[in-house]
């Protein structure tokens, strides 16, 4: 078995300080936390931006100061930008973190009803999002909430406007999305093209137990305060501490954790294009 990708989610759109007095907000809490995770295990970063007031936002002057300091202290982590709608829904805007050609960015294709919002991402806009990662050669990481975003990646393949093989995260337990569950997994995992990578991010309660899956099953994990607040005993949890426990749980399985090098590698990222992000950000 390959060895375990671990992929952290430090922030997202959601978390407040109100929940959880550990959610990383500005760029330096940040980049410090991924310092944390780096040394943890994860190799992975995904990354969210925040205003000045802690809101959501797809601001490019506060991805490029989060990355600069993430890139200037963990120069061989892999950089995951956001093009999540809840910061905003202007096409180029949300296109923008991936014009600052990070090694991967997010990319959902299709939308959710998830509580108080309609995650929308149109036909027409997932095309158009497509066109700027084929032009900027960043590996889209296909978000799946549901079945049908398998078969819409799968679609932009047999249009040449996403190169296999492809790499899924798929995001189980969101309200109004795929239920968290083991049986899911195996559905979703079992739907994919041969060659292609995936990952899953249980939302909430469902994170560690399906992490524990994944291992088993030869995918890989996404941890954080983004998806889950707690540890499974309840007690409010870090970044670091979820990075940890998925990184113990693997060693008692058997498996090994994959260096960022290693990663490339199982992902199939070209490794000349590493720092292309830090032509960018300076």
């Amino acid at each position: 078995m390959e060895k375990l990708i671990i992929t952290a989610a430090l922030t997202g759109n959601v978390p407040t300080r109100d929940q959880t007095p550990h959610v990383p907000l500005t760029p330096e809490e940040i980049a410090q936390d991924v310092s944390r995770c780096y040394d943890a295990g994860a190799s992975i970063f995904h990354i969210h931006a925040r205003d000045a007031q802690a809101r959501p936002t797809l601001d490019l002057d506060v991805f490029k100061k989060t990355a600069r300091l993430i890139k200037s202290r963990n120069p061989e982590a892999i950089l995951q930008l956001s093009t999540g709608a809840r910061a905003g829904k202007d096409w180029e805007a949300r296109a923008n973190p991936v014009r600052l050609l990070p090694e991967m960015a997010s990319f959902t294709t299709g939308s959710s009803n998830l509580p108080g919002i309609v995650y929308e991402n149109a036909p027409d806009f997932i095309r158009f999002l497509a066109d700027v990662f084929r032009d900027t050669g960043v590996k889209p990481e296909i978000e799946v909430f549901e079945t049908g975003m398998i078969n819409n990646a799968l679609h932009l393949v047999k249009k040449g406007l996403l190169a296999a093989p492809l790499h899924f995260d798929f995001v189980l337990g969101a309200p109004g999305a795929m239920p968290g569950t083991v049986k899911n997994l195996v559905f979703l995992a079992e739907s994919l093209p041969p060659g292609s990578t995936w990952t899953v991010a249980g939302i909430g309660k469902a994170e560690i137990p399906l992490a524990t899956a994944a291992i088993a099953m030869g995918g890989h994990v996404r941890v954080g305060i983004e998806d889950n607040l707690r540890l499974p005993d309840g007690i409010l949890a870090t970044n670091a501490q979820l990075v940890k426990k998925v990184v113990s749980i693997a060693r008692e399985m058997g498996r090994d954790i994959a260096s960022p090098e290693e990663a490339r590698q199982i992902l199939s990222l070209d490794p000349q294009r590493k720092d292309r992000i830090l032509t960018q950000i300076d």
